[in-house]
């Protein structure tokens, strides 16, 4: 196991293309296709990140179970480009399978975005049940088919809190001022200016520099990448907004998952569902394990005025859940929270 500027990305994409294509692609079996194959899958976080884990060990049960026909490499730290140009990889078949996050999938089809909003989703398991619920995403998950591309799942990316250098928060009128950093996302602006605090789209490598030069005043993200990022160095205040639980996606090519026999797709699924097990397991874990070094390393950890927070951020979810299937989609998700 191994590890819209159209243009441009087009341009990437074809590069990308011709070079696998001259490296043979990766099949397996003697023939391909119903014999089965190595599917590539690209994936833009390390080898020690919990997502890479839980996708090499989902290749080599899927090799076990379907003695070997199908198997998975997993192209780690975006060696198979960035998401972007991954989802148009596996798109046109040059590769077969890609983890691309929420805003990649909104940009092909807008009742995505639903799950992509502040406070859709408690907390990570009512996030994972609604992902996993057939009744639920089945359409949207196959809403790609067109385009060649077909959604299988979804990988937690944790529960994002506001942190700052400043104080605690409790309130969105305690982030008024203070220049929070965002992705860049008109979304993700919206939410931190009806949050209290003043948007700042940034690189998320220039944040660290940014906080401790006073450019920034606060972030928001999970408590893993806060510490990893060593973030708590220089904004020791982390606030629970839990304000919105992120959510990757497992994408493979329609057609190759057409080409799996009853058996060895049924193989695929049950393995792919212990991998979605394995990753929440972790994520949840060390999780766990980093709020105790960062409460041993100093930050100063608050629970805030959840409700004052919900009010705040309602009009956003009006704004942008507005078709039919949209509203049913955050209907269904809300009930499953109840």
């Amino acid at each position: 196991m191994k590890g819209n500027k159209a243009f441009a990305v087009m341009g990437s994409v074809a590069a990308m293309a011709l070079a696998l294509t001259a490296c043979g692609g990766g099949s397996g079996g003697a023939d391909g296709g119903a014999d089965g194959k190595t599917m590539r899958l690209a994936l833009n976080q390390t080898e020690t990140h919990p997502s890479y884990i839980a996708l090499n060990s989902f290749g080599e049960r899927l090799s076990e179970s379907t003695e070997g026909r199908w198997d998975i490499d997993v192209y780690a730290n975006e060696t198979l480009g960035a998401q972007q140009e991954a989802i148009q990889l596996v798109s046109n078949g040059t590769v077969e399978m890609a983890i691309v996050s929420g805003t990649q999938l909104e940009n092909l089809n807008e009742d995505f975005r639903v799950f992509n909003l502040p406070q859709v989703f408690d907390d990570v398991e009512h996030q994972m049940q609604v992902v996993g619920d057939q009744e639920i995403t089945g359409e949207l998950y196959s809403s790609l088919e067109d385009q060649k591309i077909t959604v299988l799942g979804g990988f937690t990316q944790g529960t994002r809190s506001v942190y700052n250098t400043e104080k605690p928060v409790n309130t969105p009128e305690d982030l008024a001022g203070m220049k929070v950093r965002v992705q860049e996302s008109d979304v993700h602006m919206k939410m931190i200016e009806l949050m209290g605090g003043s948007a700042t789209p940034m690189a998320f490598g220039e944040v660290y520099t940014a906080l401790q030069s006073g450019v920034l005043d606060g972030a928001e993200n999970n408590e893993i990448s806060y510490l990893t990022q060593k973030h708590n160095e220089v904004a020791e205040y982390f606030s629970k907004t839990n304000h919105l639980v992120g959510l990757d996606y497992l994408v493979i090519n329609t057609d190759v998952l057409a080409e799996m026999s009853e058996e060895d797709r049924a193989a695929f699924d049950s393995e792919w569902d212990a991998a979605v097990t394995e990753h929440t397991e972790l994520w949840l874990s060390e999780t766990e394990k980093a709020i105790k070094e960062l409460e041993a390393a100093g930050t100063k950890f608050n629970e805030v005025d959840t409700e004052a927070f919900r009010t705040a951020l309602q009009p956003l979810i009006d704004e942008y859940v507005t078709t039919d299937s949209a509203k049913a989609l955050y209907e269904a998700t809300r009930a499953a929270a109840e």
